[in-house]
């Protein structure tokens, strides 16, 4: 009996759940572009990956990478997206697996992102500079260094480190039912609060209820959960020693943190500072989003940034 019992209840939680799973999906709904601009679809591996361009294309190329969470996505950007776009031509996608890109049941890779930066720079862009958050930071640099579609880098935050590699917590995140309760917990608008209280956000009044609405919404489409679940269990995570990669290209590098960081504290940007003998710009009273909390002199660096000519060698 007790058995019996204990089956029917264990029957009747994976119910709930599973009427629980399908709610929040038909609640999130469609989701709308996060940014103004062209709405554009490039196809890349199978991938329909939505993408925002805005500007004139006579003018330089920009192109924005959203950093990875369970959240992420190109509105990270929408605080100085249009400004920027009054001077340069300005692309930013939703990277594959996030946003409005296509989000199959992939086993998502620092290879395949890699890939897709390099991709995506050669096809649409024409020797752009590129402004890349946290771990695509990494990609980006492993992108340059491999086909060298970038003028010029200006990483806030990155990190090619989030953590060692678990398969079990990607398997477990993967799972049809309990996988995709989990990640709804932690996809939750309490959740989603509680990161950007704790990590990308130095107050709360950097961000507001409809930011959090957004990333609510993003986290709840289809598929939403497969490259997070290669995210929070290591997988995403360049196999390099970011320094030594940074140290190797041969483009100005420009590095931005902010001072009370926590997911990756100031001292790891000043070693990368340090290693790559580059520049390191700090942001007081940001964490993890100095571009999101502080857009308008973020701009005034990065503008800064991008009219500076680059140094030419002795060999020239």
């Amino acid at each position: 009996m007790k058995l019996t019992r204990a089956v029917a209840a264990t029957v009747g939680g994976l119910g709930a759940a599973a009427l629980a799973n399908r709610l929040l999906a038909w609640k999130a709904g469609d989701l709308d572009p996060a940014l103004d601009g062209r709405q554009g679809t490039y196809r890349w591996r199978g991938f329909d990956v939505s993408y925002t361009e805005a500007g004139d294309p006579e003018d330089p190329d920009v192109l924005l990478l959203h950093g990875v969470h369970a959240a992420a996505s190109s509105k990270e950007f929408d605080q100085m997206f249009d400004q920027l776009a009054q001077t340069h031509h300005v692309f930013a996608p939703d990277l594959p697996g996030f946003g409005r890109s296509d989000r199959p049941p992939l086993t998502y890779s620092a290879a395949l992102y890699t890939a897709f930066v390099s991709d995506f720079a050669e096809d649409l862009t024409d020797d752009a500079a590129c402004v890349a958050s946290s771990l695509t930071g990494a990609y980006a640099v492993l992108a340059q260094r491999q086909s060298e579609p970038f003028s010029r880098l200006v990483l806030v935050c990155p990190t090619a480190e989030t953590g060692p590699r678990r398969t079990w917590v990607r398997s477990l995140f993967r799972s049809p039912l309990v996988g995709r309760a989990l990640f709804n917990a932690l996809a939750s608008k309490r959740s989603l609060h509680f990161f950007d209280n704790r990590d990308a956000y130095s107050s709360e009044a950097s961000y507001t209820e409809r930011d959090v609405d957004y990333q609510w919404e993003t986290a709840h489409q289809k598929g939403a959960r497969y490259a997070p679940a290669s995210f929070v269990s290591g997988y995403l995570d360049p196999d390099v020693d970011l320094g030594e990669e940074l140290a190797a290209v041969e483009v100005p590098v420009t590095i931005v943190w902010g001072r009370d960081a926590t997911v990756t504290p100031l001292g790891e940007g000043e070693k990368l500072a340090e290693a790559a003998d580059t520049k390191l710009v700090v942001f007081d009273e940001a964490r993890l989003l100095p571009h999101a909390e502080h857009p308008g002199p973020f701009l005034d660096v990065l503008l800064d940034e991008l009219s500076e000519e680059p140094v030419e060698s002795a060999a020239e």
